[in-house]
Formats: C-alpha cells, structure tokens, sequence
C-alpha cells in the first residue's frame, strides 16, 4: 500500500465521516506503512489512537481492503522523541477471517481505553428526569427550555444558561437534559461536570503536559454541561480554555448547557467576551419558589415516602404547614420532609402538626422569612409594570417615584436594614431621600385606597 492508496481511502473516508470528523480525526493521520497485513498509522497522542480505533477504525480497514491490499489489521501508534514508535498497547481493529459461505466481516479490538461513558465528568444521577420535577409558575420557562434541548434534533439556542439561588432546580433540570439525550440518542457522548471539575482536568493536563488530549477530549464531546461556571471567575488560563472550548463545539453546532447562581452578566471577574457568549444563547433565570410549586413538591415526596412508609399516616394541614414555613430552598423542604418521616417511623406515630413542630424546630427557626431589598424592588416593579433598572436610576417621574417610594416604605418595614443601607440599595440615594418616601407613603396610604391595597397586596405577597 502507498501514500497514494491512502489518499484515496481518505477522501472516500471524507464523504462518509463528514467534513467535521475528518478535519479533527482523519486528516491528523499519518500512514506509516503495511507490513505482514498490519497497517501503521502514526497519530498525535493516544487518546487520538484510541478515539480513532474506536470509532473509524472498522471503516478504514474496510476501505483498505476494497483497494485490493492484503490487510487484516490496522494499528495506530504514537512517534517518540528521536524518531522511535511507542506502541499503545494493542490499539487495533482486526479484520475476522471469512466463514465459508459468509462474507468477510469486521470487528473492533482496542486495548483498555477511554469509552465515552469514561470521558472526564461526574456520572449522570438516574433520579432526576423530567416526569419527578414539579413545574410551577417560578420554573415553568426553565422547564419547558430543558425539555426543548433535552429532545435532542437542531440545536434552537446554545448556550442555554440555566440560573437561579440553591435548591431551586438547576441540577435537576441539567441531568434531566442528560437522561433524557441518552434514553433518545444512546450514542451521543454527553458529558456533564462542574466548573471545578474542569478547572481541575485543565490544570492536571497542564501539570502533565497533555494539553492536546484535554482539548480533543473536550472538542468531541456532542453536548458538554458545566454546573456552577461561577467558579471559574477570576481564574484567567482556565477562563481562557473555557472560552476556546466553547467556541470551538458552538462551530460545530454542538449543545452547550451552562448553570450558575446568577446572570452571566452578574458574574464578577468573569471575562467580558465569556460573558457576551453566554448571553448569545437563552438566559433563563430560575425564580424563588412559591407556595403552591412548595406544596406540588411535598405533595409529589409523600407519595414515593408511602412506598418505603407503608401504613404511616400523616393528617391534613401537615403540609401546607411545611409549605408556608419553609420557603428557604426546595432542598432544605425535601430533607425537611425526609427527616420527619424517619423520626415518625421510629417512634411508631402518625405525622401530626404537633409533631412536625417538635421535630423540625431547628429547621423552622432557620427557615423563618428574611424579606431582602432586592426581592421588595422586584415585587414591586412586577406590580406596577416597571423596570428594576428605573426604579434604582434617576427618573422622577411620577409613574416611577412613587413605585420606588413604596418598595422603600416595604423595605423599611419588613427588613431590618438601616436608611442608608437602604438608600444605597437605591441608586445610592441619601438616606434623608428614603426617610422622605418612607413619610410620603405613611401619609397616602390613609387617603388612597388603591395605594393602601396594593401595599397590603404586596406585603402579604412578600412575607407568604
């Protein structure tokens, strides 16, 4: 066989494989020779040898042995310093001797290596899908996003950028997207891990100079997730490769799925281009729970804790007690939940009321309503059909000023924050301009009614 012969089976080899693969995994070989039916290639590193044995291997043994050529094997090696071959161990597809009256076939044989279900992240957690997550108003755009991506086909929108506080989804959705790719589309190499994770391959393959592997590991992943890339703020080599990664698999219009615990734009010491290019795809922002979504989830619990509880009962109002009590995270609420059906269980007695207070004291203390400013303005500039961004800035228009003189008054009754605190949290407004509207509202609100209601409104809605 020559470089010639080769030539040929490489561009057959490029209408089959598309431009993509070839470019990345084809094209990089280098034919070494063919000697007793073996066929040497040389390639860059091993992951590659692997890869390629894995993956195209069978393909080009059978190209090779249509061009007429005596090959029963192929074998992919990496040159040494000096010019010498180090052999991977066994990195080869074979060609199976033809059984009488059958055709020839193909099989792959390749040393222990890096399977795709190998590649570097943490493992998908079977228990999270889309059929045990409670949908309500505040995770409702969130959901439907995930599930779009998660059905697999033309990619709509990459990234997509899930964000939000703890306990409020994000994991759950993001291994959600991953079972399902997998339950559609078995073959496609998904890989999920944490901003730390691959801040610790990038700085393990700098340590051992494998740089090459980690980038081809990274570039031939078909959908890469990374939780909590806040964690790579500030960290500029590792903030560099992340931003060349992503590039290179939006080129390849691969599925990128990104989590932090707040917009991208929020993000400090996150670089300006990263930030732009995570802005480029679908932000959605996972909003605190409500009461009702509260309830749908210890609703949904009671029923698997039935199955591993039998005959433990537990009265009405048990649950919507938990539901307005504890409204710090879903997280804290599950294991709450968890908690009280393991004690019920030892001491042999039904859930009551009474019972949940004594054995979720401590939670129920933790969990007692902390109003933030930020969440009064929010509440705020929903009701009233304003931006956050006017109500903090200088406009003094009375379709904003007196919005933002309520969100003071709210923040100075239901926080324990001082006037200038509060002003700052304004705008940087002097805290003689927060005593100013905190006065103008005491004074409205017994003489307009509308106003008096839609405070009442608002408070109730910020302390369910």
């Amino acid at each position: 066989m020559t470089e010639e012969t080769w030539g040929r089976v490489r561009e057959e080899l490029l209408g089959v494989v598309g431009r993509n693969n070839y470019t990345n995994w084809i094209e990089p070989l280098e034919f070494s020779g063919l000697e007793e039916g073996v066929a040497t290639f040389f390639v860059p590193t091993n992951f590659m040898g692997d890869w390629v044995s894995r993956n195209f291997g069978d393909q080009i043994l059978q190209r090779m042995v249509a061009t007429g050529k005596s090959v029963s094997r192929v074998e992919f090696t990496v040159p040494a310093r000096g010019g010498a071959v180090v052999k991977p161990a066994a990195v080869r597809v074979d060609a199976v001797r033809p059984v009488a009256g059958n055709a020839p076939t193909l099989s792959a044989r390749a040393a222990p290596a890096r399977s795709v279900s190998e590649l570097p992240g943490a493992p998908i957690d079977p228990r999270f899908t889309f059929d045990n997550f409670v949908v309500g108003k505040p995770n409702e755009l969130a959901h439907a996003a995930a599930r779009r991506v998660g059905e697999g086909g033309p990619v709509t929108f990459n990234p997509l950028f899930l964000y939000g506080g703890v306990g409020l989804g994000k994991t759950h959705l993001m291994h959600a997207i991953a079972n399902e790719l997998k339950t559609r589309s078995p073959e496609l190499r998904v890989v999920y891990l944490s901003a730390e994770q691959f801040m610790y391959r990038f700085v393990q393959a700098l340590r051992d100079k494998q740089m090459m592997d980690f980038k081809q590991i990274f570039r031939s992943v078909d959908v890469l997730m990374v939780d909590d890339v806040q964690f790579i703020a500030g960290k500029d080599s590792t903030q560099e490769e992340f931003f060349h990664t992503f590039n290179a698999l939006v080129d390849q219009n691969k599925q990128i799925i990104i989590s932090a615990d707040r917009a991208p734009g929020e993000i400090k010491d996150l670089e300006d281009r990263i930030k732009s290019r995570l802005q480029c795809g679908l932000v959605v922002d996972l909003h605190p729970t409500d009461y009702e979504l509260r309830l749908g989830v210890l609703q949904t619990k009671v029923e698997n804790y039935r199955v591993q509880y039998p005959g433990l009962e537990i009265t009405p109002g048990v649950l919507e007690f938990l539901a307005h009590r504890i409204t710090t995270n879903v997280r804290v609420l599950e294991g709450a939940l968890m908690r009280l059906f393991a004690f019920a269980s030892l001491v042999g007695r039904e859930i009551t009321l009474e019972l949940a207070q004594d054995c979720l004291a401590d939670v129920l203390r933790a969990s007692d309503r902390k109003v933030t400013i930020e969440e009064i303005q929010r509440k705020v500039s929903e009701h009233y059909n304003i931006r956050l961004s006017d109500m903090i800035g200088p406009k003094r228009v009375r379709a904003i000023a007196r919005p933002r003189q309520m969100a003071m008054y709210l923040s100075k009754q239901l926080t324990s924050r001082s006037l200038p605190e509060i002003g700052r949290r304004f705008g940087g407004r002097d805290h003689t301009t927060v005593m100013h509207g905190v006065k103008k509202i005491e004074e409205l609100k017994g003489l307009d009614n509308q106003l008096a209601e839609d405070l009442e409104l608002l408070r109730r809605a910020l302390e369910a």
